[in-house]
């Protein structure tokens, strides 16, 4: 048999693993939970490393932005609102955590039915055999007139259907984002792509008015981007297309327009890390200066710990 040639490791340069630097050391361990434990003490016991570390950093980064009077953008899809996280995000717009809040149709839709009707989320594949996927003649009829008030008027999409829930004193407005930014006096801007929402199947529909709408609350939103510079933060919740490409226009409007959007913090919460917002959102926006974060989890989970973060550093607890 033929013997094969090794490698002489007899003569390696060796070293004491005690002057070597090193990524990890004991004082970023973390600390076992106790019964009744504090979110405060929840967040201190948590090891000092990576996403842990990452998700107070986005945290410390918002209580910071609000400081200086930056903004604070919240985008979301649809599954957002779907998994009940719209009272956890007004009320942190409602204490100027978020300035901010942009989604897709979806989303709106979504935070449409949850205040008129108090339900939302059809069963598709059920519905998808009959044809009756998406035909709820109320909800295509309120979202599709909203889009002609803010054609023909001056309000933007999100504006108009968040002042109709109001005007109709819709049963759960107080728990839906749409009619809560609406009272706060910030903003709420719906970006479309045509033929992705059950309202453009209805007769109601009608498209210059929804693109008309759309395009008025994307220059609403570029308005949000342009200030981000030196400090402002942008969240991104389960939005895996729509909302990373509207936020990259909107940067290259601002940026050509002579703003200088850099040094500010964004952030990806979803379930899975998509390409777009990792390109869109983590990485492309802030290589002339800022910081980017990916973090991965449910939406029902990682919402509210990352609001309870938020309340904890700005109480001074951490």
């Amino acid at each position: 048999m033929t013997r094969y040639k090794e490698i002489d490791i007899t003569k390696v340069r060796t070293y004491s693993a005690t002057l070597r630097p090193s990524k990890v050391t004991t004082s970023l361990e973390g600390t076992p939970c106790e019964a009744g434990t504090s979110m405060a003490r929840f967040f201190q016991n948590l090891p000092g490393i990576l996403k842990a570390g990452d998700l107070l950093a986005v945290a410390r980064a918002v209580v910071e932005a609000k400081a200086k009077g930056k903004p604070v953008m919240a985008m979301i899809g649809g599954h957002v609102i779907k998994t009940g996280c719209s009272p956890i995000l007004a009320d942190l717009a409602r204490q100027g955590f978020i300035t901010h809040f942009a989604s897709n149709g979806a989303a709106g839709i979504h935070d449409t039915e949850l205040a008129r009707f108090g339900h939302t989320s059809e069963d598709v594949a059920a519905q998808l055999e009959d044809g009756s996927f998406g035909m709820a003649e109320d909800t295509a009829a309120l979202v599709n007139k909203a889009a002609e008030r803010a054609a023909e008027g001056t309000e933007g999409f999100g504006q108009a259907v968040g002042a109709m829930l109001i005007e109709e004193d819709a049963p759960h407005r107080g728990r839906a984002l749409l009619a809560r930014t609406h009272e706060l006096g910030i903003p709420y801007t719906l970006h479309v792509a045509l033929g992705t929402d059950i309202v453009h199947q209805h007769p109601t529909a009608r498209g210059a008015a929804i693109g008309e709408a759309s395009l008025r609350d994307f220059r609403i939103f570029a308005h949000s981007v342009s200030n981000l510079g030196g400090g402002g933060v942008v969240l991104n919740f389960g939005s895996a297309v729509i909302m990373p490409e509207v936020f990259l226009k909107a940067l290259a409007v601002a940026r050509n327009l002579g703003h200088k959007v850099t040094h500010f913090t964004t952030a990806n919460f979803d379930m899975i890390q998509h390409y777009r917002p990792h390109v869109n959102v983590v990485s492309r926006p802030v290589m002339p200066g800022g910081k980017g974060y990916a973090i991965t989890g449910h939406h029902e989970i990682m919402i509210p710990l990352l609001a309870s973060a938020i309340m904890e550093i700005e109480a001074g607890n951490l």
